[in-house]
């Protein structure tokens, strides 16, 4: 019987629910950990329900990629948000999450042994989903202010490369990647014959006048870049499970094998959801995310005052701050700790890939400013309680 779950063996649990039941058990926690947004769906968005419910055949099931008019409306977003031009090379697939868009890229890319390049910290749920497909996560670090190393990305490629995935704006660390550094990657995997997945779930959280850039948009891209994108975040509707990706043309029946397997169809009623959302007035997005903003700097400020106990990376997007804690305490021990001893929580660096010291990722997304601004505090005291002890 062993033999028979040796695959998830080798899966690291996913932390956000271990995360969770601490935050359980200790009442009146602020939680600094999951990534969402506090602010709930446009009314476009609700607004555009009762037409699901209005037609039957919603009941049914719909074609594998999305229905059409989410697949225009898709379309038109990625030219006109991210310069993306839907042409004869490439395509859009709708699928329930971006999650699930990267489970379709890896599954239908590899086989049982390939390499996927990663860039730690990294994505918990990538290094899954390669784990779980059977093959193997190769680590590149990053530089010490979280951004891509080209050179060693290259260095890293090996005969059994099918692909390297950056994430901009990064997911733990909040650093928005520069077009030149996307460009190289995206030159390497041209050059080497291999794909560039871009997962840019937070496309739209950028602070500073910082501008995203999507890889898909490069010349000639289109026949090896795969671009995730997801509306959890900045629609509000986590729970909705939708999101897209644009693919190659020649992944699409892969692809398509992939998600008829495992989903058969994105949810139809969020796929509404979705189409409402797109129709949402630019003041939606600008609004929330000037909030988020603003308790961006809340958090800063506090954080600062941590600089000779930590090193605060630039963070220009998502709503990540990613610490490193000059403490000998394991980031595990030490997220338990906080929890357990000053009602605040954050997510351990190890389960991104960090396990050369102790990191902590810090989410704010989804606090409005008072909370945000207690929960920092509680943090920065527990930090300087916790790790002047050692």
């Amino acid at each position: 019987m062993e033999s028979l779950i040796s695959r998830m063996q080798a899966v690291q649990s996913p932390i956000i629910p271990v995360v969770a039941e601490l935050i359980q058990s200790c009442p009146g926690t602020i939680s600094l950990g999951q990534g969402v947004v506090s602010y709930s769906p446009p009314p476009e968005a609700i607004e555009l329900l009762p037409k699901f419910l209005a037609e039957p055949t919603n009941h049914l099931y719909k074609a594998v990629e999305g229905i059409s008019p989410l697949q225009t409306a898709l379309a038109a977003k990625l030219q006109d948000f991210n310069g993306i031009e839907i042409n004869e090379e490439n395509c859009i697939v709708v699928t329930a999450g971006s999650n699930m868009a990267f489970m379709n890229a890896v599954l239908a890319i590899t086989s049982v042994g390939d390499e996927v390049i990663l860039n730690t910290p990294y994505y918990f749920n990538h290094e899954m989903a390669i784990t779980m497909a059977g093959c193997r996560p190769v680590v590149v670090k990053c530089d010490e202010n979280y951004q891509l190393r080209p050179e060693a990305i290259a260095s890293a490629i090996t005969p059994k490369t099918q692909a390297v995935v950056t994430i901009s704006p990064n997911n733990p660390t909040g650093a928005v990647y520069s077009e030149q550094a996307l460009q190289q990657v995206n030159q390497i995997c041209h050059d080497r014959g291999i794909y560039h997945i871009s997962d840019e779930a937070y496309e739209y959280f950028t602070y500073n006048g910082v501008k995203h850039i999507s890889p898909g948009a490069f010349a000639g891209s289109s026949k090896y870049t795969i671009s995730l994108y997801s509306l959890s975040k900045a629609y509000g509707f986590a729970s909705w499970r939708i999101g897209y990706m644009v693919i190659p043309k020649h992944l699409l029946v892969p692809v398509k094998k992939v998600q008829d397997t495992i989903l058969i169809c994105p949810p139809v009623i969020s796929q509404y959801a979705a189409l409402g959302a797109l129709q949402a007035k630019d003041d939606y997005l600008k609004n929330h995310i000037a909030a988020i903003a603003q308790v961006r700097q809340v958090v800063l400020d506090s954080l600062n005052s941590l600089q000779d106990l930590c090193t605060i990376a630039p963070a220009d997007g998502a709503f990540y701050f990613f610490l490193k804690v000059h403490t000998q305490v394991d980031s595990f021990e030490l997220v338990k700790r906080l929890i357990r001893e000053h009602q605040v929580a954050v997510i351990p660096g190890t389960s991104f890939g960090m396990d050369d010291g102790c990191y902590l990722r810090v989410a704010y997304g989804a606090l409005q400013k008072q909370t945000a601004k207690e929960g920092i505090e509680r943090l920065v005291r527990g930090l300087q309680k916790i790790c002047k002890v050692h």
